[in-house]
């Protein structure tokens, strides 16, 4: 089976917030109808009398706890014209069931985290939240009430398929989505993997609610469920719970139904293109693999690494360095029957699709057949994939998310199998692997804008998961955490503060599952003079200190930085307590000894066009530029100044190398500045090793703070053409006379809470444009708080079918008046503050985020007795005082409107945006 390097199990480690568990462990019998059945690593399964397994984890290292059901049913059980059923499912299981019938509006009031994600195999929904026994409770019963008494009502299908399909929009805004679309169209010819998890447009706007209710009964029972609790719970009481809430659903006579359909084997090359209108050409190969059960999988996962890899891969070295092409990837599919690999190039405009097309076929299919992996490559992915299991333990709480996908492929131990598996794959079974899969008649090529011997692969049959673990002997304990405090009292009292003359220091030190540490850097050099006309050379030159060293290669940087088990960016990563030293040592190296090599500034002038220029035709990224192009009150030059997208690129195009070493010269610095690192540490150790490395490499400029000031800008309507797009983003701002500190700030801020910003699926906005009228997938509003200068900023922005941007736009504006006018209610005001304070809570549990506070409120000489202050003006707030800020700064007639569409759709319709607009002003 497939190692945890693939693409999809990536995303889920690095983007899922960094939560953990604890608990205690269960000596008493249990209760009636639970069975124990394995224990991995401190990971208990149990299952109950009804088939409902529950895997618990506990951790008590931070005061958060994580409820995740992963149901075993995906995209390829649906049936034909049903395609995108357990998409369209997930969205309705938030809608409600009969013992809770608006989850959306408990979630935002206990300050909860939810989502809900659909795959091949398997759909799954978490809830992250402070832990509590109250919390643990509602969330356990909550799942259970809608594994069997969710609505699924027609009435909420008739809003949520409209939303659907503006997120099956937004996929269609993306090349690189319709090219994986198209691409696994053409891998299959009958299995169901053929077919997109957001399904067909048709099938999502046609779904019969009969149908889409039979789905649910069938699938979404306690035997075809698995249960993960992690976090801070006590085990005993938990096991409790779930027995009373998940043990009382009765066991279904329904049988699942069988799936027989067997892929036939490729019998010749397939190629495909598409051509829209767009900015960068992309090309991709994609080769049939087998499960990732198959004992193949694990080499063909390493085979991928050795060539898509950046910047370590063959294709970056053949296709990226020489110019060719602006980035390479690889994206292993993990799946319980026969997957896929794809690997893709984003060309260089101006270089040959062709030649791009044809070197990549090269390589994928003849390099390691010609120069088999060598050990020091295969070393290399092996550790990175360590690595990420590594990272995976240490993260409970995002682990219990990530078993998901382990669950999908027969059993949650899967994980630790691979992860036991790594050090017995030999290059020999990476370049079997290769020579078996990656030939020309398993290949599809696709293009967005192309013997007689045949080379066909048979895919064979894996084993079972049980087969597989049958002598599996994994370890039973595992790594643990100490259960800190999250309490603003606590963080305080257990940071250490130091100040090396302008560099001040914040130390917080305490034991974390796989010793993990987390650094946030923030260094400043330069004043408003030194800063001029540098808005673009100042990111060119930080984006080249980690490209080369008087002592470092970049791959000798990159190979370090897998070592020293780095993630993140320059100056905010995280590591572990063995190698933290050694990763801010080469920090120092990076910052104070770059090499600017003049070949790496050419690769990175082309990345950097290539990225800007993709932008020029999505209307999300053109609508931001128009939006902070308007706001913009500084001449071109001041280090204020925003650089519209268009200007950018042309000064990307002129800056030379000289300029960039100048600027590094001349400007960067590590002797002023604030760093933060929270996690497991020797405190006087690190506190020593800082003092060594960075007060003493002095910026030559003067310095002096550069802020923005408050300056008025006159309201407009800027209207943008994004032809050919199937979705229309629509922006809203006003910028305010206002700072953190000020009396009005948190009345405000409990304001946009409950209009907008509270994010999930519980506010104002979205309670009327999505769960209502079904018009945006996403509609949120922001308030940025100054806490230096006095200018904040009021933001909004909603995601539409251009056919809908009249009405959405219509009912923002409805929706703001209504505010204005009627106010808020009590009972929103209460929720809003309850579910603040409470995800404010949540927030200090991560370490990565205490670590950018920290560094922050020593920028701005404040600690946290702060945002405790903050948090008690919140709770003291009446409804009047609410009420009373949002009509003060939030006036709908000051606001600057950014529309981007597609101007040919919205001729098609009978009323514009514009004629809103007009009939909205009309009837004010």
């Amino acid at each position: 089976m497939k190692a945890t390097t693939s693409l999809l199990s990536w995303l889920f480690l690095s983007l899922l917030p960094a939560w953990t568990q604890a608990g205690t462990q269960a000596t008493a019998p249990l209760p009636a109808g639970v069975r124990k059945l394995n224990t991995v690593e401190g990971i208990s399964e149990y299952q109950l009398a009804n088939g409902l397994r529950f895997i618990l984890f506990p951790d008590a290292a931070k005061a958060t706890a994580t409820v995740n059901v992963t149901y075993l049913v995906g995209s390829r059980h649906e049936n034909y014209g049903e395609t995108g059923m357990a998409h369209l499912l997930e969205h309705l299981i938030f809608k409600g069931s009969k013992n809770f019938p608006d989850p959306a509006r408990e979630f935002k009031a206990r300050g909860f985290q939810i989502n809900g994600t659909t795959w091949l195999d398997r759909t799954n929904y978490y809830l992250t939240f402070a832990a509590s026994e109250d919390n643990m409770a509602w969330a356990l019963a909550w799942n259970a009430d809608a594994m069997v008494n969710s609505f699924i009502a027609r009435k909420d299908l008739d809003t949520e398929m409209s939303v659907v399909r503006n997120e099956f929009e937004m996929g269609e805004n993306d090349p690189a989505s319709v090219m994986l679309k198209r691409m696994q169209a053409m891998l299959y010819d009958w299995h169901n993997y053929g077919n997109t998890t957001i399904g067909a447009r048709s099938d999502i706007e046609n779904v019969r609610i009969e149908n889409l209710q039979a789905f649910y009964r069938r699938y979404y029972q306690p035997d075809n469920a698995v249960l993960a609790v992690a976090g801070k719970f006590d085990e005993r009481k938990t096991i409790e719970r779930i027995a009373a809430t998940f043990g009382k659903l009765p066991r279904p006579a329904r049988k699942l139904p069988e799936h027989w359909t067997v892929e036939p084997t490729a019998d010749g090359e397939r190629q495909f293109f598409v051509r829209r209108k767009g900015e960068v050409p992309l090309v991709t190969l994609a080769y049939r693999t087998p499960s990732s059960l198959h004992g193949d999988s694990d080499a063909i996962s390493m085979a991928s690494d050795i060539l898509g890899d950046t910047p370590n891969g063959r294709l970056y070295r053949e296709l990226v360095q020489p110019g060719l092409a602006a980035q390479v990837f690889a994206y292993p599919v993990d799946s319980r029957e026969p997957g896929f690999v794809v690997f893709g190039a984003t060309v260089n405009k101006g270089e040959s699709v062709e030649r791009v097309r044809n070197r990549m076929i090269e390589v994928v299919e003849g390099s390691l057949a010609h120069d088999g992996a060598t050990a020091s490559e295969l070393a290399r992915a092996v550790e990175q994939s360590r690595t990420a299991h590594e990272r995976a333990l240490a993260d409970p709480e995002a682990f219990a998310v990530l078993l998901s996908e382990y669950i999908a492929l027969g059993d949650w131990r899967l994980f630790f199998y691979a992860r036991d598996r790594l050090d017995q794959i030999t290059p020999a079974q990476v370049d079997a692997a290769a020579s078996k899969y990656f030939v020309r008649d398993n290949r599809v090529l696709g293009t967005f804008i192309p013997e007689d011997s045949p080379q066909r692969a048979v895919v064979p049959q894996a084993p079972s998961a049980a087969q597989l673990l049958a002598d599996f002997r994994p370890r039973e304990r595992g790594d643990i955490g100490e259960a800190f405090d999250p309490s603003h009292e606590n963080i305080s009292a257990r940071t250490q503060l130091r100040t090396f003359g302008n560099l001040k220091i914040a130390l917080l030190a305490k034991k974390n599952r796989g010793q993990t540490v987390n650094v946030a850097m923030s260094f400043r050099w330069g004043d408003e003079k030194s800063l001029a006309k540098r808005n673009v050379t100042g990111p060119l030159a930080i984006a080249m200190l980690a490209r080369g060293t008087g002592r470092l290669t970049r791959q000798q940087i990159a190979d370090e930085l897998i070592r020293l088990k780095v993630r993140g960016s320059l100056t905010h990563f995280e590591t572990n307590r063995d190698h933290l030293a050694a990763a801010l040592a080469l920090v120092a190296q990076l910052i104070q000894d770059a090499s600017f090599p003049a070949a790496e500034f050419e690769e990175l002038k082309r990345e950097y066009l290539t990225a800007l220029q993709s932008q020029l035709d999505n209307p999300e990224e053109r609508s931001s530029d128009a939006m902070r192009a308007h706001f913009n009150t500084y001449p071109a030059g001041d280090p204020r100044y925003y650089t519209p997208l268009a200007e950018r690129i042309e000064q990307v195009r002129q800056t030379t190398l000289d300029d960039v070493i100048r600027y590094h010269r001349e400007l960067i610095g590590t002797a002023r500045g604030e760093i933060a690192i929270v996690g497991d540490f020797d405190e006087k150790a690190i506190a020593d090793e800082l003092g060594r490395l960075f007060p003493g490499h002095q910026s030559k400029a003067p310095y002096g703070r550069v802020d923005r000031q408050f300056r008025a800008v006159v309201p407009s309507r800027i209207e943008i053409n994004t032809p050919d797009k199937e979705n229309a983003f629509l922006r809203a701002r006003i910028d305010l006379l206002l700072r953190d500190d000020d009396a009005d700030a948190p009345a405000l801020y409990v304001a946009n809470n409950i209009f907008g910003g509270s994010g999930g699926l519980s506010s104002r906005l979205i309670d009327r444009l999505r769960q209502r009228e079904g018009l945006s997938y996403s509609v949120t509003s922001n308030l940025s708080l100054g806490s230096r200068e006095r200018l904040s900023t009021w933001s909004l922005t909603a995601m539409v079918a251009p056919q809908n941007l009249g009405r959405a736009e219509q009912a923002i504006y409805e929706e703001l008046r209504r505010a204005r006018r009627d106010g808020f209610t009590e009972q929103e005001v209460a929720e809003a503050k309850k579910g603040i304070i409470e995800s404010r809570a949540v927030s200090r549990s991560q370490d990565s985020t205490l670590a950018a506070r920290w560094s922050s409120f020593l920028d701005l000489g404040r600690d946290w007795q702060f945002s405790k202050d903050f948090e008690a003006k919140v709770v003291a707030l009446s409804v009047e005082q609410v009420n009373a800020a949002f009509r003060k700064y939030i006036d709908p007639e000051q606001l600057t409107l950014v529309i981007a569409a597609d101007n040919a759709k919205l001729a098609a319709l009978a009323v514009g945006p514009s004629d809103v607009a007009e009939k909205r002003l009309a009837g004010h």
